[in-house]
């Protein structure tokens, strides 16, 4: 099994801060300042950094891919 977008549920933006939370109810955030996603709202614990061509403007969409990355990292991780 790998995490597809589909399995991200969007909570909505709270001050500019996106939060994403898995079926198993795991919490993702991101604000368009930050360049990583965290663990909690403040993004003082960041949990994967964003990655972006070097001058781009982050978006929503670079979010997502690193919580689907980060998430489907764990989840080789665990199988291995």
């Amino acid at each position: 099994m790998t995490y597809k977008a589909a399995d991200l549920n969007y909570h909505g933006e709270n001050c500019g801060v996106h939060n994403w939370i898995t079926d198993g109810g795991q919490s993702f955030y991101w604000h368009p300042d930050w360049l990583h996603i965290a663990e909690d709202e403040t993004g003082l614990h960041s949990r994967h950094e964003i990655e972006v061509e070097k001058g781009g403007e982050i978006t929503k969409g670079h979010a997502i891919h690193a919580i689907l990355k980060r998430l489907n990292e764990m989840l080789s991780n665990d199988h291995a």
